[in-house]
């Protein structure tokens, strides 16, 4: 069959891991460069290509690779050349590439003959050509990775962002320093700034707030411009800013200031959207999208000022606001890869043990949103080695415990509470993390998915054993030198209900022992409000919602917030809420996490969710709260879900898939590209 289809290939997770070492290593402090904490892997340096081909006709070939190469052809080695031509009849090609400095990877263009995912790739042959040129021997074949470099002259290296330039809004000679000038941007922004035509030397101070920018000694990012001897245009590393401050030396001048916007491209006719009675709300959705969008780059990252790097706790909401917003599913993809990294494993993933739990389940919801087996078998191995590592460090109860060399995150928070000893809340994520591994192991025709499930159903008896209080209605906090800590925290308590740990009599105590409760701690980050509003959604609690919604982030809109921030607390005024770490201006106001209004409207208003993978088959059930009407679109794999509702009538249009649109009592099957309506 004559095919002209071609594309780049490389060992699976190579290019992430290579990528990801280069987006993780930009984070800046004060023009120093900050590496992650965590052991970085490189990519494999020498890879093994394979196919075997039957070719009706004589087919000429023409290689590119990424790196240098040799070319066996039925197990000969062939004298070196970029043009080969391959006699009709069955063959064996391989290809062995090396590359130091990137991700070894292969593409090849005939009539016939391709680089696509049906190739096989190893990092370890174990091959040997006898003196008839005959292979023996074998070794450990995947299928190769491909994407969308389908174009001989774009290998994999030469991926990049978009850029867009933009200018400042403003230009001002602030009173308290009069010696540069501000340049405001308008709203929190990320990419790299253009100074053009400087001549002599300037420094820049960024800030994501005024404050920031103009506090020379304390801003957290900043820049030393030089450019001695010819004017030019200077294009820094990428910042994010809403303002920078810039400072002339003597002799120094440029011309004007703008940015390059960078950014992740999204298809707009494919991406989400909400609209709403309540124009708060409106503006909570679109800064959530805003910022969402911002800290979605090669990865998903945290914050774009701070950390800019890929911690899995915050990936897996970015993950989820993603499935509701534009349903990139190649970046989730990378991202997932690029945190597991390599074998062997000798830390928990960031070093976090709660953040090693939320990688397996990023990988269940992933497939529920997106049918991807073929993902789940590619990463299967890799979560088995990264489950025996957490099983291997369980404690004689078989429980998971810090060790000295863990973090053990939970969240910020204000008010005292120990992490060490046994928690409640990671024996919680570590059954679930069981849970995933059994769906996961039948995806992958793996047999061990009884073993998994047994020793989820084990530990889930064990956490109810050592850890509930019939008299509390509670689950309690931790074990600490063989004594119970009995404090009371949302933590474990809201991931019982969200993971289905608890009864339908434990939910209803638990929601008024602990969730509803006022004598409990509060929670002040975005990061655990999405899962304690996900889990008053789940009670019906929609109204209640969205008055938490307009008072938190709403409270961050008040404040001037252009995008949402790492943390909010509402009693803080003024340059309060700028500070964080010990640093005045250590706080992201950035921060993917801060987006879950996008994913909270999507699923539990909205109401639509998959309840066969990918969307073979959907369930909307949606909740107006107190709103007069709303109206969104929630894409999917292949087409978008419309939903329009007010207080008598709902109306939904569906393009792939089948569904049920279920209003209290009533249901009605939905059917692809065919309108359907409740009145109630």
């Amino acid at each position: 069959m004559k095919t002209t289809d071609a594309t780049w290939i490389w060992y699976p997770g190579d290019f992430e891991v290579w990528l990801g070492n280069i987006f993780n290593n930009r984070r800046t402090e004060r023009g120093a460069m900050f590496p992650p904490f965590w052991k970085q892997d490189s990519h494999y340096v020498t890879v093994e290509f394979s196919k075997a081909f039957v070719l009706d006709r004589d087919d000429t070939i023409t290689i590119h690779c990424e790196g240098q190469y040799n070319f066996s052809l039925d197990g000969k080695l062939q004298f070196p050349n970029n043009t080969y031509t391959i006699p009709a009849g069955k063959h064996q090609l391989n290809l062995k590439v090396w590359n130091q400095a990137e991700p070894p990877a292969l593409y090849i263009k005939g009539e016939t003959i391709h680089t696509d995912s049906t190739w096989l790739a190893t990092y370890e042959d174990k091959l040997w050509i006898d003196e008839n040129g005959v292979a023996h021997g074998s070794g450990i074949y995947v299928p190769a990775s491909s994407w969308h470099f389908n174009n001989p002259d774009t290998p994999p290296s030469s991926f990049h962002l978009n850029t867009e330039e933009q200018r400042p809004v403003s230009a001002t000679v602030p009173a308290s320093s009069p010696s540069g000038i501000l340049y405001d941007f308008g709203r929190e922004t990320f990419g790299y700034l253009i100074v053009k035509n400087l001549t002599g030397t300037v420094r820049v101070y960024y800030g994501e707030s005024r404050e920031e920018a103009l506090d020379r000694e304390h801003c957290e990012t900043l820049d030393v411009l030089s450019s001695k001897h010819s004017p030019l245009t200077t294009h820094l590393s990428s910042k994010a800013f809403r303002y920078v401050y810039i400072e002339k030396e003597a002799g120094a001048s440029y011309d004007d200031v703008a940015m390059d916007y960078a950014y992740a491209p999204f298809d707009e006719q494919h991406s989400g959207h909400f609209h709403c009675s309540d124009e708060l709300l409106n503006s909570i959705w679109q800064t959530a999208a805003r910022t969402l969008e911002l800290t979605t780059q090669e990865f998903f990252m945290d914050g774009i000022k701070r950390d800019r790097w890929t911690w899995s706790g915050d990936a897996i909401q970015s993950y989820l606001m993603n499935y509701y917003l534009h349903f990139d599913a190649e970046c989730v993809k990378r991202t997932i890869r690029q945190l597991r990294g390599k074998d062997p494993v000798t830390a928990h993933v960031n070093t976090i043990m709660d953040y090693t739990f939320y990688w397996f389940k990023s990988i269940l919801d992933y497939y529920e949103y997106t049918a991807d087996a073929a993902f789940v078998r590619e990463m299967w191995p890799r979560m088995v080695t990264l489950m025996d590592y957490c099983i291997e460090r369980t404690n004689t109860d078989g429980l998971m415990e810090g060790q000295p060399d863990d973090w053990i995150f939970v969240d910020w928070v204000d008010f005292p509470m120990h992490k060490r000893g046994t928690l409640c809340f990671e024996q919680i994520l570590f059954v679930e993390a069981l849970h995933v591994m059994a769906v996961c192991a039948q995806i992958a025709d793996d047999d061990h998915d009884g073993y998994y499930e047994m020793e989820a159903q084990r530990i889930a008896q064990k956490v109810k054993q050592l850890f509930w209080s019939d008299e509390q209605k509670a689950y309690l906090h931790a074990i600490e030198d063989g004594e119970l800590n009995p404090q009371i925290t949302k933590f474990p308590n809201m991931f019982a209900i969200l993971y289905g740990l608890s009864s339908e009599e434990e939910r209803r105590d638990i929601m008024q022992s602990v969730m509803l409760n006022p004598q409990i701690d509060p929670i002040t980050t975005p990061y655990m409000r999405f899962y304690e509003l996900e889990a008053l959604c789940m009670d019906g609690l929609q109204t209640r919602v969205l008055q938490e919604m307009r008072d938190y982030w709403g409270g961050m809109l008040r404040e001037g917030a252009t995008s949402f921030w790492e943390k909010y607390v509402p009693t803080e005024s003024g340059t309060q809420h700028l500070a964080m770490y010990g640093r005045p201006y250590g706080k992201s106001l950035c921060h993917a996490w801060g987006a879950s209004p996008i994913y909270l409207l999507g699923k539990y208003y909205l109401g639509v969710r998959p309840t066969r993978p990918g969307y073979q088959e959907f369930e909307i059930r949606p909740a107006l709260g107190d709103l007069e009407w709303m109206e969104g679109d929630v894409p999917t794999p292949h087409g978008m879900i419309h939903i329009e509702m007010d207080r008598h009538h709902v109306k939904v249009l569906a393009t792939e898939g089948c569904g049920k649109l279920i209003i209290g009592d009533q249901t009605v099957n939905i059917e692809a590209n065919k309108p359907v309506a409740i009145n109630y």
